[in-house]
């Protein structure tokens, strides 16, 4: 059998030796025996491992949920059993691909929003926690919204309390949709300036794209580019388990 150094794996995935060494302290990679010297011995199952973990993490940081999801696929590789591994990726992709079915259809809401908020009429005037128990969200909520810069909120002049009209209410509708599939409130605000100056074009892009100005941005910022970066990772481990499966032999 030949064994691969720390260097050797290092060059083939294209990682610092540092990362390597990082990943077997983590428990990404199965346990590495080592020389009576010391080094340690790398087979190709640490290889596969570790082609299937950078898979994983060279993306942009996803959110707890995908992430978790992708560690799986990778310590059922360490364990061994091909099988669920496979099996573990694949529902990582559909998860991926459902996070990216629920980003587009908002999106695909806020442009037809958009079109027909103009013809809306007024209709009654709400308070404010009439709106929350409508739109099933906290008192918080809205006032954070409306601190963020993600809405204005027209006060009555006799008594300074808000007024929540249908206008209000169905912007409150896109950000509460918007906030709960992943976009940042960054990246709605982002869109929302440009709606507010009159320009109801291209707001999916507005939502996926940091200005030159946002020197430091999230996943949740650009969140339907994350996720088709998140899709192809996703396809990718599919297809190197596949390719780890179809071997002759699987062993060490």
């Amino acid at each position: 059998m030949s064994y691969l150094r720390t260097s050797d794996l290092a060059r083939l995935v294209g990682v610092h030796p540092n990362t390597v060494r990082r990943y077997v302290d983590w428990g990404l990679l199965p346990p590495v025996e080592r020389t009576p010297a010391g080094y340690r011995r790398f087979t190709q199952r640490h290889l596969d491992c570790l082609r299937l973990a950078r898979l994983i993490y060279i993306a942009a940081y996803p959110g707890r949920g995908l992430r978790q999801s992708g560690l799986k696929v990778i310590l059922q590789l360490v364990s061994g059993d091909l099988p669920a591994a496979l099996q573990q990726a694949n529902r990582h992709l559909e998860l991926v691909q459902s996070e990216q079915r629920q980003a587009d259809a908002a999106a695909t809401l806020l442009e037809r929003w958009a079109e027909q908020q103009a013809d809306q009429p007024v209709g009654p005037v709400l308070q404010i926690g009439q709106v929350a128990r409508l739109l099933d969200v906290t008192v918080d909520m809205l006032r954070n919204w409306e601190r963020n810069g993600l809405i204005a909120i027209p006060r009555d002049p006799s008594n300074g309390y808000r007024r929540y009209t249908s206008l209000e209410i169905g912007r409150l509708r896109i950000i509460r949709l918007l906030g709960r599939v992943g976009y940042s409130h960054m990246a709605m605000l982002r869109m929302f300036l440009q709606l507010d100056r009159g320009d109801a074009r291209g707001l999916r892009v507005a939502l996926d794209t940091p200005r030159p100005d946002e020197d430091i941005f999230s996943a949740a910022d650009r969140w339907l580019s994350t996720l088709a970066e998140q899709a192809d990772c996703a396809r990718r481990a599919v297809a190197l388990v596949e390719e780890i499966i179809s071997r002759p032999s699987t062993a060490p």
